[in-house]
């Protein structure tokens, strides 16, 4: 008998030393109470599979014998696995690589396991790419122009390791999509969507787009206070959901946050909760009482922050500036247009301080804020087609919150 309630996740204790069989038999335990995901997988011609793969060897870092940083190689060949028991569908594994060149087996680190279970490797940087229109409009933009191979596909799998976020708060299975937009020379520069205010706007957004199925969080070991360099975490845990936010909702409770609290609360320090603003929005919820969860473990799993890089006043400059630059765009557009069509800006006090094709080799905006580091850089690419189309309500809304 399947729930009543929209939203289903199960989580249990798995034990970081568990092995292979174990981690497997874990895995078939908390997904095939899913109903609505095992549904979508069956009936699935093509299943397209997000996880964090373009990673060269050489800077994998490991903790009590887990991948510290990235989905664990034992959790991964679960998920394939059960996959593979589960559907006959086409299986497509994507992500984009963060630097060009290098030999693919060293870059998608994943590579052995997806060659054992039949898996393709799509590399989201490169075309064929589509432009997807965001159900209902979109939060941040209304479309976005990502790999074509999620306009055929009949179920995506979000997998995604537990984590911190340094600018995020928390990084699970909704953050771990922001790698499928294009990078340059196809795409836009990747700080142009993990920008202060737009990030927490843009996550929902992919979430609305490619709609997750499926989202198994490895809890094995997870890392605090950061992304990329934080710290190990024994966690003994893996999660799974049918749908993204409610999944993420439940594994940021399991890490001891409160899924429901929001910027300047720990750990959102820097901007908004991206999962609370997708459930604001209709997208999901982040009440566990609205979600059919059950678990075998209690919070906290250990102790889990994110790091406090800037002082919260700094923060709260930034985005107030950041939201003003935004709407000073807005209201002097025709003159932006006439100046800097098809290039990329950066506004600081009501004035453009560069502009050009390609911003990716500037350095850090921290050297480039003139002598006022508590005003903001905001980058916009001047776009006489608005094919993007940004809602700069969002703007308006989060100056409200700030103020």
């Amino acid at each position: 008998m399947g729930s009543s309630k929209a939203y289903s996740v199960r989580a249990s204790f798995c034990h970081h030393w568990s092995s292979d069989d174990e981690i497997y038999d874990t895995i078939c335990k908390i997904i095939q109470p899913l109903e609505r995901s095992i549904d979508r997988i069956k009936k699935a011609r093509k299943i397209v599979i997000k996880t964090n793969m373009c990673w060269s060897k050489d800077r994998i870092t490991y903790f009590e014998g887990r991948r510290r940083e990235l989905v664990d190689d034992s959790v991964m060949r679960a998920v394939l696995k059960f996959l593979r028991a589960n559907t006959s569908a086409r299986l497509v594994a994507t992500d984009t690589f963060w630097q060009s060149g290098g030999n693919i087996e060293d870059m998608i680190n994943y590579m052995p396991l997806l060659n054992e279970f039949g898996v393709e490797f799509v590399d989201s940087n490169e075309p064929p790419f589509a432009i997807y229109e965001v159900p209902g409009g979109g939060l941040m933009f209304s479309r976005y122009k990502l790999s074509a191979c999620f306009s055929d596909a009949d179920a995506v799998v979000s997998v995604a390791k537990m984590k911190n976020h340094a600018f995020m708060g928390i990084t699970l299975c909704l953050k771990n999509l922001f790698g499928l937009p294009p990078m340059l020379p196809h795409g836009k520069p990747r700080n142009y969507f993990h920008h202060l205010i737009r990030l927490s706007y843009v996550l929902p957004d992919l979430g609305l787009i490619t709609k997750p199925c499926l989202n198994i969080i490895d809890g094995l070991t997870g890392q605090a206070r950061r992304e990329w360099g934080g710290e190990g975490r024994i966690c003994n845990a893996l999660v799974a959901g049918d749908h993204v936010i409610a999944t993420d909702a439940c594994g940021a409770w399991l890490m001891g946050h409160d899924p429901a609290s929001d910027w300047s609360n720990p750990p959102f320090r820097r901007d908004r909760n991206p999962i609370l603003v997708a459930a604001e929005n209709g997208f999901g919820t982040v009440k566990l009482e609205d979600i059919d969860f059950q678990t075998d473990l209690k919070p906290p799993l250990a102790e889990f922050d994110s790091d406090e890089v800037d002082s919260k006043e700094t923060v709260k400059n930034w985005r107030k500036t950041s939201c003003e630059q935004a709407l000073f765009y807005r209201d002097h557009k025709k003159e932006m247009l006439e100046k800097y069509s098809g290039e990329y800006i950066f506004l600081q006090d009501n004035e453009v301080i560069w502009h050009g094709a390609d911003p990716v080799n500037l350095g850090s905006r921290r050297d480039l804020t003139r002598g006022r580091p508590d005003s903001a850089l905001w980058m916009k690419l001047v776009d006489l087609q608005d094919v993007e189309g940004e809602h700069f309500q969002v703007y308006e809304e989060n100056l409200r919150l700030i103020n």
